[in-house]
């Protein structure tokens, strides 16, 4: 039996809790998010002129390089200067029960308790950019919850690291010494999204090579690639529409930490501030305010425009399970199916 939509009352009462930080309605309110629940839209409609207020700080590189360690040493900075945080760590999705397989909550139980501090693990839930659909909107109620800081840490897929850098002002890489991150950084595109590098494990041999090749690459960013999307909507470099001003003139630091020892995160916080306190002497602030905005534009929309095609397809062609197994027995093809779905929808 279907559940009843929620009235307008209803999603009032339910954004006033959220709005505020009543941890339980936004703890069920993320939930449903994440369950792409049509009634937890309406609440977050409502929050949405509520939000902007926070500021997104995205912890992204390779895996084992330490970022939950680095993101839970931040939670402790940050809690430090009296700051309220939020927390949005994206794990691998389980491929039984689709939830996040990780769990950085049981990584982060010094901050269990702390009612200043909320932490939620999303899984990536298939998505190719390393995080979640649900990513940006679990971010804007962690916003309206009023949290002064917002940390999301990506699961380190690769390539496909650079898509946190649609959602942050400040995107932080990470790198370790000895694991080729060099090569990883070319590769990966992170280069040009990085606004601050940190060397993790900076008691480790080969630190100063790290740095060394790393402000070799950073020359390179005298001509900056600006930022768009490719035709599956990820983030990536090299469209004229996504440029970012603040870009050209903001030169990444390198900061060296030891996440274990709990060295060098004064020196990360304060780099972190800086490059805040330069988006917004230059206007870039708003600039990336739009950037996000863009992103999550075309991410609802794209997946608007398939549930109706797929909603389409099932009325006039069969059930996707079926039109697959046709496909399979190659009594149909999967392009002439799409074109002709797709020449319905124009």
């Amino acid at each position: 039996m279907a559940k009843p939509a929620p009235t307008r009352t209803d999603v009032n009462e339910i954004a006033r809790r959220v709005r505020d930080g009543d941890v339980r309605a936004a703890a069920r309110l993320m939930r449903n998010l994440d369950d792409a629940d049509p009634a937890a839209v309406e609440v977050l409609r409502t929050l949405f002129p509520h939000t902007g207020n926070a500021y997104v700080v995205g912890i992204t590189g390779s895996p084992g390089a330490g970022k939950s360690s680095i993101t839970d040493r931040l939670i402790a900075w940050y809690r430090g200067q009296g700051k309220t945080v939020g927390v949005v760590a994206v794990d691998p999705t389980s491929p039984f029960s689709g939830g996040a397989i990780l769990g950085d909550r049981i990584r982060m139980q010094d901050h269990a308790l702390d009612p200043g501090v909320f932490i939620r693990s999303l899984a990536t839930r298939g998505s190719l950019g390393g995080l979640s659909r649900a990513t940006a909107d679990v971010t804007r109620v962690m916003d309206a919850m009023g949290k002064d800081v917002i940390l999301v840490e990506t699961v380190g897929v690769g390539q496909d690291e650079i898509d946190v850098a649609s959602l942050a002002h400040t995107t932080v890489v990470v790198v370790v010494p000895g694991m080729g991150d060099d090569i990883q950084a070319i590769k990966a595109g992170i280069l040009e999204v990085a606004d601050v590098f940190t060397i993790n494990k900076a008691d480790r041999e080969g630190a100063d090579r790290t740095e060394r090749e790393l402000r070799s690459m950073i020359e390179l960013r005298h001509v900056t690639m600006p930022m768009d999307h490719d035709r599956q909507h990820r983030f990536t470099p090299g469209g004229p529409a996504m440029a970012r001003a603040d870009d050209y003139t903001w030169e990444p630091p390198i900061v060296r930490t030891v996440a274990t020892r709990n060295t060098g995160f004064d020196q990360l916080a304060g780099a972190i501030d800086k490059h805040r306190e330069h988006l917004e002497a230059h206007g870039g602030r708003l600039a990336r305010e739009a950037t996000r905005a863009r992103a999550e534009f075309l991410a609802i929309l794209r997946e608007r425009l398939v549930a109706s095609a797929l909603e389409r397809l099932g009325r006039e062609q069969g059930e996707l399970d079926e039109l697959a197994a046709r496909i399979a027995r190659k009594e149909t093809d999967p392009y002439a199916l799409a074109e002709d779905v797709a020449a319905r929808l124009r």
